[in-house]
């Protein structure tokens, strides 16, 4: 026997419609997370962020940064940023391009710890000092503020292995066979010196960087939710603010590679050219600069906007999905609108 019509209409009436699992997530964002913000645990955990943003990124990135730091040591070396990637895989193999990863993946989560850990905590501390109404009056300057402090200490945790990473990818011949026979060859030779004779053009070159890059990150996503899309940020998914975090992350990027480019270049040429005796970094500096000439400060600016504008893009993009995982907000400030 066949089930009647009025029983096959009923149990139809019964069924929920299927949707598939992969189906696209349409519940909106809203921060959850038991971490209270500006709390310790904050901190920590903005932290723990950073270390995943800057330490992975800059790792991925390292063929670019050995081609755009032998660009800069010697500009006729390579005639673009494929022609390095060809070259040096032809003489070195594929493994030849992550030279120098090991001191990038450890100093650049260092960095990263201290970037935006620190940043959230200055930002905090300077909004606390001027109060809440100038604050939010003034927060550019807020962004740059804390921005800029969080770098210098930052620094501070890079630049040892900042200098082994230069020595390691410009040197005309093996520096050295191993991280730690790297780190034992700068100390022989120069103690301390030589893991931070290098700070002070780092310094000049991060700190306009991150500066650039924390600040318009923070005004680029407050234009995109106000300028561009239709609805405060807290109504849309995880997936659209993770959206706009990368779209503001490249944009921040290709403004912080120009901004922090002849420093940038400084840095690679300070940390592999030989000191005369009793000569002073400052002098060194200068003496780079007169050799190289406006333009030889500019060298290598294109695989450098390449790789620091993916590079933003990502760091945030992991920065706030690490965030979103642990229940927190992303990165970015939206003023309500005003109520008539």
């Amino acid at each position: 026997m066949l089930p009647s019509t009025q029983a096959l209409s009923a149990f139809k009436a019964t069924q929920k419609p299927f949707i598939a699992s992969s189906v696209v997530e349409k519940k909106p964002f809203v921060a959850h997370s038991t971490i209270e913000v500006n709390s310790p645990r904050y901190f920590y955990t903005c932290a723990a962020g950073g270390v995943l943003a800057c330490g992975l990124t800059h790792y991925l990135m390292t063929p670019v940064d050995l081609v755009k730091c032998r660009m800069q040591v010697n500009k006729t070396l390579y005639n673009g940023v494929f022609d390095g990637f060809k070259k040096i895989a032809s003489a070195e193999g594929v493994r030849g391009l992550y030279l120098g990863g090991a001191p990038t993946l450890l100093g650049y989560s260092l960095q990263g710890m201290g970037k935006y850990g620190f940043y959230e905590y200055f930002k905090a501390l300077y909004g606390g000092f001027v109060g809440e109404e100038a604050a939010a009056k003034y927060k550019t300057m807020l962004y740059l503020s804390a921005s800029a402090s969080a770098e210098f200490i930052a620094d501070i945790m890079l630049c040892p292995m900042e200098a082994l990473k230069i020595k390691m990818q410009t040197s005309t011949t093996p520096f050295a066979t191993s991280f730690l026979g790297g780190i034992r060859k700068i100390s022989a030779a120069e103690g301390l010196n030589g893991f931070y004779k290098g700070l002070t053009p780092l310094w000049l070159r991060q700190i306009p960087y991150t500066m650039v890059k924390f600040a318009t990150f923070e005004k680029t996503v407050e234009a995109i939710y106000k300028n561009v899309l239709s609805k405060p940020k807290d109504q849309y998914t995880k997936t659209q603010q993770l959206g706009v975090t990368f779209a503001a992350g490249y944009f921040a990027g290709i403004f912080c590679a120009i901004v922090s480019h002849p420093a940038d270049t400084l840095v690679s040429k300070l940390n592999n050219v030989a000191k005369a005796e009793g000569e002073s970094t400052g002098a060194i500096a200068i003496r780079i600069l007169k050799d190289l000439g406006f333009s030889g400060v500019w060298a290598g600016l294109t695989p450098r906007i390449f790789m620091i504008g993916t590079l933003t893009a990502l760091q945030w993009f992991i920065y706030d999905s690490f965030k979103v995982q642990t229940g927190l907000p992303t990165t970015g400030a939206v003023a309500a609108p005003k109520k008539e």
